[in-house]
């Protein structure tokens, strides 16, 4: 059962023990612990570094042009919990896990948060295993090859604005509600944002959140067209 798995990574695994401990949940471990099974945790601890080291070196690499700040964005959408989850998703690596049977009866396999922590564990599994090609390769493979083109999925542009502004002293920002409308399972939020007082920018989400965001991005437009 494991060779399916070992075949979506991309890697055979000399030690299938390292593989199955990355495997294995807290809950499961602590369901059997007569068994002398160990969790994923210290293996999560070691994968979550290798992976935003090869990340950075991959953007630092391919992204000679681009400050500190936007490379620091676009590590922060690859490295994200949800984005992990996805990649984990590719290979089904949800079906592999050792779960308690609460955890289990709870839909563990489809938490994100368990199949992205695990994914780190399998990384660091592998660089145990066979060195740093090994784990590099995994993360080549799951991770690199979906690299967003321009902005990154979750580019926060309100702090983008803020760091532009920031550049001169004494600049204030500050975004005001100026509209709600639609029912209560639908809602629609008009915000503005002023820079000094002044109105820069405008929009509408879902969530005043996502308003603000679109707000920032076009005060971005308008005050900085070539900066992001």
């Amino acid at each position: 059962m494991l060779s399916e798995l070992e075949a979506g990574l991309g890697y055979v695994f000399h030690d299938k023990k390292l593989l199955r401990c990355a495997l294995t949940h807290s809950s499961y471990a602590n369901e059997n612990r007569a068994s002398g099974l160990h969790d994923n945790e210290r293996l999560e601890f070691l994968g979550d570094s290798i992976l935003g080291f090869v990340v950075a070196d991959y953007l630092f690499r391919q992204n000679p042009d681009k400050p500190e700040g936007e490379l620091t964005r676009i590590r922060a959408d690859l490295v994200c919990e949800h984005n992990l989850a996805r990649a984990a998703a590719t290979v089904r690596l949800g079906e592999f896990l050792l779960l308690g049977h609460g955890e289990a009866a709870t839909g563990g396999r489809r938490r994100d948060s368990i199949v992205s922590d695990a994914m780190e564990s399998v990384i660091a599994a592998a660089y145990m295993d066979g060195g740093f090609q090994a784990a590099k390769g995994i993360i080549d493979r799951l991770i690199l090859s979906d690299v967003p083109k321009g902005k990154p999925r979750n580019f926060d542009y309100k702090t983008a604005l803020q760091e532009l502004v920031q550049r001169k002293k004494d600049q204030v920002l500050h975004y005001e509600l100026v509209g709600e409308s639609g029912p209560d399972h639908d809602k629609r939020f008009d915000v503005q944002v002023l820079l000094n007082g002044q109105v820069v920018g405008a929009g509408s989400g879902s969530s005043k959140k996502r308003a603000e965001q679109s707000a920032a991005e076009t005060a971005i437009a308008r005050l900085f067209p070539n900066e992001i």
